[in-house]
Protein backbone atom coordinates (compact mmCIF):
# COMPACT_ATOMS: atom_id res chain seq x y z
CA UNK A 1 0.00 0.00 0.00
CA UNK A 2 2.92 2.36 -0.65
CA UNK A 3 4.59 1.75 2.72
CA UNK A 4 7.64 -0.51 2.67
CA UNK A 5 8.23 -0.21 6.41
CA UNK A 6 4.99 -1.77 7.60
CA UNK A 7 3.11 -4.96 6.72
CA UNK A 8 -0.55 -4.95 7.74
CA UNK A 9 -0.62 -8.76 8.05
CA UNK A 10 2.01 -8.82 10.79
CA UNK A 11 3.21 -12.31 11.88
CA UNK A 12 0.52 -13.93 9.66
CA UNK A 13 2.27 -12.74 6.48
CA UNK A 14 3.77 -15.54 4.37
CA UNK A 15 6.40 -13.32 2.74
CA UNK A 16 9.87 -12.09 3.73
CA UNK A 17 10.21 -8.41 4.57
CA UNK A 18 14.00 -8.19 4.70
CA UNK A 19 15.63 -7.87 1.25
CA UNK A 20 18.98 -9.16 2.55
CA UNK A 21 17.30 -12.24 4.01
CA UNK A 22 15.49 -12.82 0.69
CA UNK A 23 18.70 -12.48 -1.34
CA UNK A 24 20.41 -15.03 0.95
CA UNK A 25 17.85 -17.74 0.14
CA UNK A 26 17.17 -16.74 -3.47
CA UNK A 27 18.50 -19.24 -6.10
CA UNK A 28 21.66 -18.17 -7.93
CA UNK A 29 21.30 -15.88 -10.94
CA UNK A 30 21.04 -17.59 -14.33
CA UNK A 31 23.27 -15.16 -16.18
CA UNK A 32 25.04 -11.79 -16.12
CA UNK A 33 22.70 -10.00 -18.56
CA UNK A 34 18.98 -9.19 -18.10
CA UNK A 35 17.11 -8.89 -21.41
CA UNK A 36 14.55 -6.48 -19.91
CA UNK A 37 17.22 -4.11 -18.56
CA UNK A 38 19.25 -4.36 -21.77
CA UNK A 39 16.21 -3.66 -24.02
CA UNK A 40 14.10 -1.22 -21.99
CA UNK A 41 16.59 0.35 -19.57
CA UNK A 42 14.85 -1.03 -16.48
CA UNK A 43 13.64 -4.37 -15.11
CA UNK A 44 10.33 -4.23 -13.28
CA UNK A 45 11.12 -7.47 -11.43
CA UNK A 46 13.92 -5.87 -9.37
CA UNK A 47 15.46 -8.23 -6.80
CA UNK A 48 13.21 -11.13 -7.89
CA UNK A 49 14.74 -11.13 -11.39
CA UNK A 50 16.84 -14.24 -12.07
CA UNK A 51 19.39 -11.99 -13.83
CA UNK A 52 19.31 -9.32 -11.10
CA UNK A 53 23.09 -8.80 -10.87
CA UNK A 54 22.82 -6.85 -14.15
CA UNK A 55 20.71 -4.07 -12.59
CA UNK A 56 21.08 -4.11 -8.79
CA UNK A 57 23.17 -1.37 -7.19
CA UNK A 58 24.15 -0.60 -3.60
CA UNK A 59 21.67 -1.79 -1.00
CA UNK A 60 19.93 -3.93 -3.64
CA UNK A 61 18.51 -0.81 -5.29
CA UNK A 62 17.14 -1.33 -8.80
CA UNK A 63 19.27 0.59 -11.32
CA UNK A 64 17.53 2.37 -14.21
CA UNK A 65 19.13 3.43 -17.50
CA UNK A 66 17.25 6.72 -17.78
CA UNK A 67 18.14 7.51 -21.42
CA UNK A 68 17.03 4.09 -22.66
CA UNK A 69 13.92 4.04 -20.48
CA UNK A 70 12.79 7.42 -21.90
CA UNK A 71 12.85 6.00 -25.43
CA UNK A 72 10.19 3.46 -24.45
CA UNK A 73 8.15 5.77 -22.22
CA UNK A 74 4.47 5.86 -23.20
CA UNK A 75 4.86 3.22 -25.92
CA UNK A 76 2.47 0.28 -25.88
CA UNK A 77 4.39 -2.82 -26.99
CA UNK A 78 1.62 -5.32 -26.25
CA UNK A 79 -2.04 -4.50 -26.80
CA UNK A 80 -5.35 -6.20 -25.90
CA UNK A 81 -4.66 -6.44 -22.17
CA UNK A 82 -7.51 -7.20 -19.78
CA UNK A 83 -8.10 -4.21 -17.50
CA UNK A 84 -9.20 -4.71 -13.89
CA UNK A 85 -12.25 -2.59 -14.61
CA UNK A 86 -13.40 -4.81 -17.47
CA UNK A 87 -12.62 -7.98 -15.53
CA UNK A 88 -14.79 -6.72 -12.66
CA UNK A 89 -17.68 -5.94 -15.04
CA UNK A 90 -17.47 -9.41 -16.58
CA UNK A 91 -17.27 -11.23 -13.25
CA UNK A 92 -20.23 -9.27 -11.88
CA UNK A 93 -22.11 -9.64 -15.19
CA UNK A 94 -22.47 -5.89 -15.59
CA UNK A 95 -21.14 -5.66 -19.14
CA UNK A 96 -23.93 -4.60 -21.53
CA UNK A 97 -24.34 -6.65 -24.72
CA UNK A 98 -26.74 -4.38 -26.59
CA UNK A 99 -26.36 -5.73 -30.14
CA UNK A 100 -26.03 -9.36 -29.08
CA UNK A 101 -29.15 -9.16 -26.89
CA UNK A 102 -31.10 -7.63 -29.77
CA UNK A 103 -30.03 -10.45 -32.08
CA UNK A 104 -30.82 -13.14 -29.49
CA UNK A 105 -34.28 -11.66 -28.81
CA UNK A 106 -35.03 -11.94 -32.52
CA UNK A 107 -33.76 -15.49 -32.45
CA UNK A 108 -36.00 -16.40 -29.50
CA UNK A 109 -39.06 -14.73 -31.04
CA UNK A 110 -38.52 -16.58 -34.31
CA UNK A 111 -38.25 -19.86 -32.40
CA UNK A 112 -41.49 -19.16 -30.53
CA UNK A 113 -43.26 -18.41 -33.81
CA UNK A 114 -42.16 -21.78 -35.13
CA UNK A 115 -40.19 -20.22 -37.98
CA UNK A 116 -36.69 -21.12 -39.05
CA UNK A 117 -34.95 -17.88 -39.77
CA UNK A 118 -35.55 -15.88 -42.93
CA UNK A 119 -37.45 -18.73 -44.60
CA UNK A 120 -40.37 -18.10 -42.24
CA UNK A 121 -40.41 -14.47 -43.34
CA UNK A 122 -40.64 -15.42 -47.01
CA UNK A 123 -37.60 -13.46 -48.19
CA UNK A 124 -35.30 -14.89 -50.83
CA UNK A 125 -31.54 -14.43 -50.61
CA UNK A 126 -31.43 -12.43 -53.83
CA UNK A 127 -34.13 -10.03 -52.64
CA UNK A 128 -32.33 -9.43 -49.36
CA UNK A 129 -28.98 -8.76 -51.02
CA UNK A 130 -30.68 -6.09 -53.13
CA UNK A 131 -32.45 -4.55 -50.14
CA UNK A 132 -29.31 -4.65 -47.98
CA UNK A 133 -26.66 -3.45 -50.37
CA UNK A 134 -28.20 -1.81 -53.45
CA UNK A 135 -31.16 0.35 -52.50
CA UNK A 136 -33.24 1.20 -49.42
CA UNK A 137 -36.47 -0.74 -49.09
CA UNK A 138 -39.66 1.20 -49.65
CA UNK A 139 -41.22 2.46 -46.46
CA UNK A 140 -38.02 2.00 -44.48
CA UNK A 141 -35.69 4.28 -46.37
CA UNK A 142 -36.42 7.32 -44.22
CA UNK A 143 -34.95 5.67 -41.15
CA UNK A 144 -31.54 7.09 -40.23
CA UNK A 145 -30.34 3.54 -39.69
CA UNK A 146 -30.61 1.23 -42.68
CA UNK A 147 -32.17 -1.97 -41.29
CA UNK A 148 -30.53 -5.16 -42.42
CA UNK A 149 -33.22 -7.66 -43.37
CA UNK A 150 -32.59 -11.31 -42.66
CA UNK A 151 -31.03 -13.40 -45.36
CA UNK A 152 -32.28 -16.85 -46.18
CA UNK A 153 -32.00 -19.03 -43.10
CA UNK A 154 -31.36 -16.09 -40.77
CA UNK A 155 -33.36 -15.54 -37.65
CA UNK A 156 -35.36 -12.37 -38.13
CA UNK A 157 -35.06 -9.28 -36.01
CA UNK A 158 -38.68 -8.16 -35.48
CA UNK A 159 -37.66 -4.79 -34.04
CA UNK A 160 -35.82 -3.88 -37.24
CA UNK A 161 -38.76 -4.93 -39.42
CA UNK A 162 -41.71 -3.53 -37.46
CA UNK A 163 -40.42 -0.19 -36.21
CA UNK A 164 -37.45 2.08 -36.76
CA UNK A 165 -36.30 1.45 -33.18
CA UNK A 166 -33.67 3.59 -31.47
CA UNK A 167 -31.57 5.69 -33.78
CA UNK A 168 -27.84 5.51 -33.93
CA UNK A 169 -27.74 8.81 -32.04
CA UNK A 170 -29.67 7.39 -29.10
CA UNK A 171 -27.46 4.30 -29.12
CA UNK A 172 -24.35 6.42 -29.05
CA UNK A 173 -25.69 8.61 -26.25
CA UNK A 174 -25.04 5.88 -23.70
CA UNK A 175 -21.35 5.90 -24.62
CA UNK A 176 -19.18 8.93 -23.90
CA UNK A 177 -17.37 10.00 -27.06
CA UNK A 178 -14.95 12.77 -27.90
CA UNK A 179 -14.49 14.57 -31.21
CA UNK A 180 -16.64 15.30 -34.26
CA UNK A 181 -19.66 13.17 -35.12
CA UNK A 182 -19.08 10.98 -38.17
CA UNK A 183 -21.34 8.80 -40.30
CA UNK A 184 -20.28 5.77 -38.27
CA UNK A 185 -21.81 7.38 -35.16
CA UNK A 186 -25.22 7.66 -36.81
CA UNK A 187 -25.52 5.03 -39.52
CA UNK A 188 -25.03 1.31 -38.97
CA UNK A 189 -22.64 -0.33 -41.42
CA UNK A 190 -24.28 -2.70 -43.84
CA UNK A 191 -22.57 -6.03 -44.48
CA UNK A 192 -21.40 -4.91 -47.94
CA UNK A 193 -19.74 -1.83 -46.40
CA UNK A 194 -17.63 -3.67 -43.84
CA UNK A 195 -13.89 -3.37 -44.14
CA UNK A 196 -12.58 -6.10 -46.44
CA UNK A 197 -9.94 -8.62 -45.39
CA UNK A 198 -7.28 -8.11 -48.06
CA UNK A 199 -4.89 -10.99 -47.40
CA UNK A 200 -5.03 -12.91 -50.68
CA UNK A 201 -1.65 -14.35 -51.56
CA UNK A 202 -0.22 -13.62 -48.11
CA UNK A 203 1.39 -16.16 -45.78
CA UNK A 204 -0.91 -16.85 -42.85
CA UNK A 205 0.42 -18.35 -39.61
CA UNK A 206 -2.38 -20.48 -38.21
CA UNK A 207 -3.70 -20.29 -34.64
CA UNK A 208 -1.58 -22.86 -32.78
CA UNK A 209 -2.85 -24.12 -29.44
CA UNK A 210 -0.12 -23.97 -26.74
CA UNK A 211 2.75 -23.25 -29.14
CA UNK A 212 1.29 -20.28 -31.02
CA UNK A 213 2.07 -17.90 -28.17
CA UNK A 214 3.17 -14.29 -28.63
CA UNK A 215 6.96 -14.97 -28.49
CA UNK A 216 6.63 -17.70 -31.15
CA UNK A 217 4.55 -15.41 -33.39
CA UNK A 218 7.30 -12.77 -33.10
CA UNK A 219 9.80 -15.36 -34.38
CA UNK A 220 7.53 -16.17 -37.34
CA UNK A 221 6.95 -12.46 -38.11
CA UNK A 222 10.70 -12.00 -38.27
CA UNK A 223 10.96 -14.80 -40.82
CA UNK A 224 8.25 -13.34 -43.06
CA UNK A 225 4.77 -14.36 -41.82
CA UNK A 226 2.28 -11.77 -43.13
CA UNK A 227 -0.82 -12.64 -41.10
CA UNK A 228 -0.85 -13.94 -37.52
CA UNK A 229 -3.64 -15.20 -35.30
CA UNK A 230 -3.85 -15.74 -31.54
CA UNK A 231 -4.33 -19.16 -29.97
CA UNK A 232 -7.84 -20.64 -29.81
CA UNK A 233 -9.75 -18.92 -27.00
CA UNK A 234 -12.86 -20.43 -25.40
CA UNK A 235 -15.68 -17.86 -25.50
CA UNK A 236 -17.22 -18.83 -22.14
CA UNK A 237 -13.88 -18.30 -20.37
CA UNK A 238 -13.49 -14.88 -22.00
CA UNK A 239 -17.00 -13.87 -20.90
CA UNK A 240 -16.10 -14.85 -17.32
CA UNK A 241 -13.05 -12.56 -17.39
CA UNK A 242 -10.45 -15.31 -16.94
CA UNK A 243 -6.99 -13.71 -17.14
CA UNK A 244 -5.38 -16.85 -18.58
CA UNK A 245 -7.84 -16.88 -21.50
CA UNK A 246 -7.54 -13.15 -22.18
CA UNK A 247 -3.76 -13.60 -22.36
CA UNK A 248 -4.34 -15.53 -25.60
CA UNK A 249 -5.68 -12.34 -27.25
CA UNK A 250 -2.56 -10.25 -26.64
CA UNK A 251 -1.05 -8.63 -29.72
CA UNK A 252 2.54 -7.50 -30.16
CA UNK A 253 3.04 -4.17 -31.93
CA UNK A 254 4.95 -5.90 -34.77
CA UNK A 255 1.86 -7.96 -35.72
CA UNK A 256 0.40 -5.68 -38.38
CA UNK A 257 -2.38 -8.05 -39.55
CA UNK A 258 -3.68 -9.91 -36.51
CA UNK A 259 -6.81 -11.88 -35.68
CA UNK A 260 -8.17 -13.92 -32.80
CA UNK A 261 -9.82 -17.33 -32.94
CA UNK A 262 -12.88 -18.20 -30.86
CA UNK A 263 -14.31 -21.58 -29.95
CA UNK A 264 -17.86 -22.12 -28.77
CA UNK A 265 -20.94 -24.22 -29.37
CA UNK A 266 -23.89 -21.85 -28.90
CA UNK A 267 -25.05 -18.60 -30.55
CA UNK A 268 -25.65 -16.73 -27.27
CA UNK A 269 -22.12 -17.07 -25.88
CA UNK A 270 -20.40 -16.68 -29.26
CA UNK A 271 -22.39 -13.58 -30.24
CA UNK A 272 -21.85 -11.93 -26.86
CA UNK A 273 -18.15 -12.75 -26.95
CA UNK A 274 -17.85 -11.25 -30.45
CA UNK A 275 -19.50 -8.01 -29.27
CA UNK A 276 -17.26 -7.94 -26.18
CA UNK A 277 -14.09 -8.23 -28.28
CA UNK A 278 -15.42 -5.75 -30.84
CA UNK A 279 -15.65 -3.12 -28.10
CA UNK A 280 -12.54 -3.90 -26.07
CA UNK A 281 -9.62 -5.10 -28.23
CA UNK A 282 -7.85 -4.22 -31.48
CA UNK A 283 -8.01 -6.96 -34.13
CA UNK A 284 -8.20 -7.08 -37.92
CA UNK A 285 -10.48 -10.14 -38.06
CA UNK A 286 -12.18 -12.73 -35.86
CA UNK A 287 -12.01 -16.43 -36.73
CA UNK A 288 -14.44 -19.19 -35.67
CA UNK A 289 -12.81 -22.54 -34.94
CA UNK A 290 -14.88 -25.24 -36.64
CA UNK A 291 -11.85 -27.48 -37.13
CA UNK A 292 -10.80 -28.49 -33.61
CA UNK A 293 -10.87 -32.31 -33.44
CA UNK A 294 -10.19 -32.92 -29.74
CA UNK A 295 -12.85 -34.81 -27.79
CA UNK A 296 -13.16 -32.24 -25.01
CA UNK A 297 -14.37 -29.62 -27.52
CA UNK A 298 -16.21 -31.95 -29.91
CA UNK A 299 -18.39 -33.60 -27.26
CA UNK A 300 -19.63 -30.19 -26.09
CA UNK A 301 -20.79 -29.36 -29.61
CA UNK A 302 -17.90 -27.04 -30.55
CA UNK A 303 -15.09 -27.32 -33.08
CA UNK A 304 -15.76 -29.94 -35.77
CA UNK A 305 -19.13 -30.77 -34.20
CA UNK A 306 -20.57 -27.52 -35.61
CA UNK A 307 -20.22 -29.01 -39.10
CA UNK A 308 -22.97 -31.47 -38.12
CA UNK A 309 -25.11 -28.83 -36.34
CA UNK A 310 -25.97 -26.57 -39.26
CA UNK A 311 -28.72 -24.56 -37.49
CA UNK A 312 -26.47 -23.61 -34.56
CA UNK A 313 -23.57 -23.01 -36.96
CA UNK A 314 -25.70 -20.61 -39.01
CA UNK A 315 -26.98 -18.75 -35.94
CA UNK A 316 -23.41 -18.36 -34.65
CA UNK A 317 -22.03 -17.01 -37.93
CA UNK A 318 -24.95 -14.63 -38.54
CA UNK A 319 -24.98 -13.44 -34.93
CA UNK A 320 -21.24 -12.77 -34.76
CA UNK A 321 -21.29 -11.06 -38.14
CA UNK A 322 -24.10 -8.76 -37.00
CA UNK A 323 -22.16 -7.46 -33.96
CA UNK A 324 -18.63 -7.24 -35.45
CA UNK A 325 -17.17 -4.24 -37.26
CA UNK A 326 -14.26 -6.35 -38.54
CA UNK A 327 -14.42 -9.28 -41.00
CA UNK A 328 -15.46 -12.71 -39.73
CA UNK A 329 -13.62 -15.81 -40.97
CA UNK A 330 -14.24 -19.53 -40.44
CA UNK A 331 -11.78 -22.45 -40.24
CA UNK A 332 -13.19 -25.89 -41.09
CA UNK A 333 -12.08 -29.43 -41.98
CA UNK A 334 -13.18 -31.65 -44.85
CA UNK A 335 -15.69 -33.33 -42.55
CA UNK A 336 -16.03 -35.38 -39.40
CA UNK A 337 -15.68 -38.90 -40.80
CA UNK A 338 -12.66 -39.85 -42.83
CA UNK A 339 -14.26 -40.81 -46.14
CA UNK A 340 -17.32 -38.55 -45.99
CA UNK A 341 -16.45 -35.01 -47.14
CA UNK A 342 -19.06 -32.34 -46.39
CA UNK A 343 -17.08 -29.10 -46.67
CA UNK A 344 -18.21 -28.53 -50.29
CA UNK A 345 -21.83 -28.44 -49.06
CA UNK A 346 -21.13 -26.14 -46.11
CA UNK A 347 -18.88 -23.56 -47.83
CA UNK A 348 -21.64 -21.94 -50.00
CA UNK A 349 -23.79 -21.61 -46.88
CA UNK A 350 -20.94 -19.97 -44.94
CA UNK A 351 -20.62 -17.45 -47.78
CA UNK A 352 -24.36 -16.70 -47.63
CA UNK A 353 -24.28 -16.30 -43.86
CA UNK A 354 -21.82 -13.42 -44.17
CA UNK A 355 -18.32 -14.79 -43.56
CA UNK A 356 -15.50 -12.92 -45.35
CA UNK A 357 -13.18 -15.91 -45.75
CA UNK A 358 -12.95 -19.63 -45.07
CA UNK A 359 -9.88 -21.75 -44.35
CA UNK A 360 -10.05 -25.45 -45.19
CA UNK A 361 -7.79 -28.01 -43.53
CA UNK A 362 -7.55 -30.93 -45.95
CA UNK A 363 -8.17 -33.63 -43.33
CA UNK A 364 -11.24 -34.93 -41.51
CA UNK A 365 -11.69 -34.97 -37.75
CA UNK A 366 -10.98 -38.71 -37.63
CA UNK A 367 -7.65 -38.16 -39.39
CA UNK A 368 -6.66 -35.48 -36.88
CA UNK A 369 -3.14 -34.54 -38.02
CA UNK A 370 -2.10 -37.84 -39.61
CA UNK A 371 -2.00 -39.00 -43.25
CA UNK A 372 -1.83 -36.61 -46.16
CA UNK A 373 -4.03 -33.55 -46.66
CA UNK A 374 -6.41 -33.82 -49.64
CA UNK A 375 -5.36 -30.89 -51.83
CA UNK A 376 -7.48 -32.03 -54.79
CA UNK A 377 -10.55 -31.65 -52.60
CA UNK A 378 -9.31 -28.25 -51.35
CA UNK A 379 -9.00 -27.13 -55.02
CA UNK A 380 -12.58 -28.28 -55.70
CA UNK A 381 -13.84 -26.34 -52.67
CA UNK A 382 -11.89 -23.21 -53.72
CA UNK A 383 -13.92 -23.11 -56.97
CA UNK A 384 -17.18 -23.58 -55.06
CA UNK A 385 -16.26 -20.83 -52.56
CA UNK A 386 -15.61 -18.16 -55.22
CA UNK A 387 -15.84 -15.18 -54.98
CA UNK A 388 -15.23 -15.67 -51.24
CA UNK A 389 -11.49 -16.25 -50.59
CA UNK A 390 -10.52 -19.76 -49.50
CA UNK A 391 -7.18 -20.49 -47.84
CA UNK A 392 -5.79 -24.03 -47.97
CA UNK A 393 -4.12 -25.70 -45.02
CA UNK A 394 -2.14 -28.91 -44.56
CA UNK A 395 1.25 -30.48 -45.37
CA UNK A 396 3.21 -27.32 -46.22
CA UNK A 397 6.86 -27.91 -45.30
CA UNK A 398 8.79 -26.43 -48.23
CA UNK A 399 8.50 -23.70 -50.84
CA UNK A 400 7.74 -26.41 -53.42
CA UNK A 401 4.74 -27.57 -51.35
CA UNK A 402 3.60 -23.93 -51.15
CA UNK A 403 3.94 -23.45 -54.93
CA UNK A 404 1.92 -26.59 -55.65
CA UNK A 405 -0.75 -25.46 -53.19
CA UNK A 406 -1.07 -22.01 -54.81
CA UNK A 407 -1.50 -23.67 -58.23
CA UNK A 408 -4.62 -25.37 -56.88
CA UNK A 409 -6.51 -22.08 -57.11
CA UNK A 410 -6.64 -21.16 -53.42
CA UNK A 411 -6.45 -17.52 -52.37
CA UNK A 412 -3.57 -18.22 -50.00
CA UNK A 413 -2.03 -20.80 -47.73
CA UNK A 414 -2.13 -21.20 -43.99
CA UNK A 415 1.14 -22.48 -42.50
CA UNK A 416 -0.04 -24.43 -39.54
CA UNK A 417 0.48 -26.44 -36.59
CA UNK A 418 1.39 -29.71 -35.25
CA UNK A 419 2.01 -33.39 -35.48
CA UNK A 420 3.92 -32.85 -37.61
CA UNK A 421 3.60 -29.55 -39.44
CA UNK A 422 5.38 -26.62 -41.03
CA UNK A 423 5.82 -23.55 -38.86
CA UNK A 424 6.55 -25.48 -35.66
CA UNK A 425 9.12 -27.72 -37.34
CA UNK A 426 10.79 -24.90 -39.27
CA UNK A 427 9.63 -21.32 -38.63
CA UNK A 428 12.09 -20.16 -41.30
CA UNK A 429 9.71 -21.79 -43.83
CA UNK A 430 8.21 -18.34 -44.47
CA UNK A 431 11.64 -17.11 -45.63
CA UNK A 432 12.09 -20.19 -47.84
CA UNK A 433 8.73 -19.57 -49.54
CA UNK A 434 9.40 -15.89 -50.14
CA UNK A 435 12.95 -16.45 -51.40
CA UNK A 436 12.08 -19.70 -53.24
CA UNK A 437 14.99 -21.70 -51.86
CA UNK A 438 15.89 -24.51 -49.48
CA UNK A 439 17.75 -23.12 -46.49
CA UNK A 440 20.40 -25.45 -45.07
CA UNK A 441 20.27 -23.77 -41.70
CA UNK A 442 23.10 -24.61 -39.29
CA UNK A 443 22.66 -25.81 -35.70
CA UNK A 444 24.18 -22.54 -34.41
CA UNK A 445 21.65 -20.49 -36.39
CA UNK A 446 18.85 -22.64 -34.96
CA UNK A 447 20.24 -22.12 -31.45
CA UNK A 448 20.18 -18.36 -32.08
CA UNK A 449 16.47 -18.67 -32.96
CA UNK A 450 15.90 -20.44 -29.64
CA UNK A 451 17.85 -17.70 -27.83
CA UNK A 452 15.59 -15.08 -29.39
CA UNK A 453 12.54 -17.09 -28.34
CA UNK A 454 13.75 -17.24 -24.72
CA UNK A 455 14.45 -13.49 -24.74
CA UNK A 456 10.96 -12.78 -26.13
CA UNK A 457 9.55 -15.18 -23.53
CA UNK A 458 11.31 -13.40 -20.65
CA UNK A 459 9.96 -10.09 -21.98
CA UNK A 460 6.44 -11.51 -22.18
CA UNK A 461 6.18 -13.78 -19.13
CA UNK A 462 8.76 -12.13 -16.89
CA UNK A 463 12.35 -12.66 -15.78
CA UNK A 464 11.53 -13.81 -12.24
CA UNK A 465 11.46 -17.53 -11.35
CA UNK A 466 7.85 -17.93 -12.44
CA UNK A 467 8.49 -16.23 -15.79
CA UNK A 468 11.66 -18.25 -16.44
CA UNK A 469 9.89 -21.56 -15.80
CA UNK A 470 6.94 -20.54 -17.97
CA UNK A 471 9.34 -19.67 -20.78
CA UNK A 472 11.09 -23.02 -20.28
CA UNK A 473 7.77 -24.88 -20.46
CA UNK A 474 6.78 -23.32 -23.78
CA UNK A 475 10.31 -23.75 -25.14
CA UNK A 476 10.14 -27.48 -24.38
CA UNK A 477 6.70 -27.74 -26.01
CA UNK A 478 8.18 -26.20 -29.15
CA UNK A 479 11.29 -28.43 -29.04
CA UNK A 480 8.98 -31.47 -29.10
CA UNK A 481 8.12 -30.42 -32.68
CA UNK A 482 11.39 -28.77 -33.68
CA UNK A 483 13.29 -32.05 -33.22
CA UNK A 484 11.47 -33.46 -36.29
CA UNK A 485 13.30 -31.15 -38.66
CA UNK A 486 15.87 -32.95 -40.84
CA UNK A 487 18.72 -30.66 -42.00
CA UNK A 488 18.68 -30.09 -45.78
CA UNK A 489 22.34 -31.13 -46.06
CA UNK A 490 21.55 -34.61 -44.70
CA UNK A 491 18.56 -35.40 -46.91
CA UNK A 492 18.90 -38.05 -49.60
CA UNK A 493 16.29 -36.20 -51.68
CA UNK A 494 14.49 -32.85 -51.37
CA UNK A 495 12.16 -31.72 -49.96
CA UNK A 496 11.43 -33.35 -46.61
CA UNK A 497 7.93 -34.87 -46.57
CA UNK A 498 5.78 -33.79 -43.70
CA UNK A 499 4.64 -37.23 -42.54
CA UNK A 500 8.02 -38.93 -42.85
CA UNK A 501 9.74 -39.94 -39.62
CA UNK A 502 13.49 -40.42 -40.11
CA UNK A 503 15.54 -43.13 -38.38
CA UNK A 504 17.89 -41.95 -35.62
CA UNK A 505 20.83 -40.20 -37.21
CA UNK A 506 24.05 -38.35 -36.32
CA UNK A 507 24.16 -34.68 -37.20
CA UNK A 508 27.12 -32.80 -38.61
CA UNK A 509 28.05 -31.60 -35.13
CA UNK A 510 27.09 -32.38 -31.52
CA UNK A 511 24.47 -29.62 -31.32
CA UNK A 512 22.73 -30.79 -34.51
CA UNK A 513 22.58 -34.35 -33.13
CA UNK A 514 21.22 -33.05 -29.82
CA UNK A 515 18.53 -31.02 -31.60
CA UNK A 516 17.42 -34.10 -33.57
CA UNK A 517 16.92 -36.20 -30.45
CA UNK A 518 13.40 -37.45 -29.61
CA UNK A 519 14.42 -37.81 -25.96
CA UNK A 520 12.85 -35.42 -23.44
CA UNK A 521 16.10 -35.32 -21.43
CA UNK A 522 17.91 -33.89 -24.45
CA UNK A 523 15.28 -31.18 -24.87
CA UNK A 524 15.80 -30.28 -21.21
CA UNK A 525 19.57 -30.05 -21.86
CA UNK A 526 18.91 -27.53 -24.63
CA UNK A 527 16.67 -25.51 -22.29
CA UNK A 528 19.45 -25.51 -19.68
CA UNK A 529 21.86 -24.03 -22.24
CA UNK A 530 19.50 -21.05 -22.50
CA UNK A 531 17.73 -20.77 -19.14
CA UNK A 532 20.07 -22.41 -16.66
CA UNK A 533 19.53 -25.57 -14.60
CA UNK A 534 16.01 -26.87 -14.11
CA UNK A 535 14.47 -26.95 -10.61
CA UNK A 536 14.85 -30.08 -8.49
CA UNK A 537 12.52 -32.97 -9.45
CA UNK A 538 11.60 -31.22 -12.73
CA UNK A 539 9.63 -33.33 -15.21
CA UNK A 540 8.16 -32.56 -18.62
CA UNK A 541 5.57 -34.33 -20.76
CA UNK A 542 4.56 -32.77 -24.11
CA UNK A 543 0.96 -31.59 -24.09
CA UNK A 544 0.21 -32.74 -27.63
CA UNK A 545 0.68 -36.36 -28.61
CA UNK A 546 2.04 -37.15 -32.05
CA UNK A 547 -0.40 -39.89 -33.07
CA UNK A 548 -4.02 -39.02 -32.54
CA UNK A 549 -5.53 -41.23 -35.22
CA UNK A 550 -8.12 -43.64 -33.85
Amino acid sequence: KGCAEKCYFGPRCRFLHDVGEYMAVKPADLGPSCVLFKTFGKCIYGVTCRFAQAHLGDGYRNVVNTDLAKQWEGKSLVRNNLSKDLQHQLRKRKFIFKKADEYLRGLAKSHRNGGKGGKAMGHSTEEQEVSNCMAPQEGLGDSPECPVLPEQGEDPKPEALQSPGPTGGEEASSIKTVGPVTDEDIIKLRSCEKRKLEIQGKLYLAPLTTCGNLPFRRICKRFGADVTCGEMAVCTNLLQGQSSEWALLKRHHTEDIFGVQLEGAFPDTMTKCAELLNQTIEVDFVDINVGCPIDLVYKKGGGCALMTRSNKFEQIVRGMNSVLDVPLTVKIRTGVQEKINVAHKIIPKIREWGASMVTLHGRSREQRYTRGADWDYIAECAKIASPMPLFGNGDILSYEDANRAMQMGVSGIMIARQVPVGALIKPWLFTEIKEQRHWDISSNERLDILKDFTNYGLEHWGSDTQGVEKTRKFLLEWLSFLCRYIPVGLLEYLPQKINERPPYYMGRDYLETLMASQNVDDWIKISELLLGPVPTSFTFLPKHKANSYR
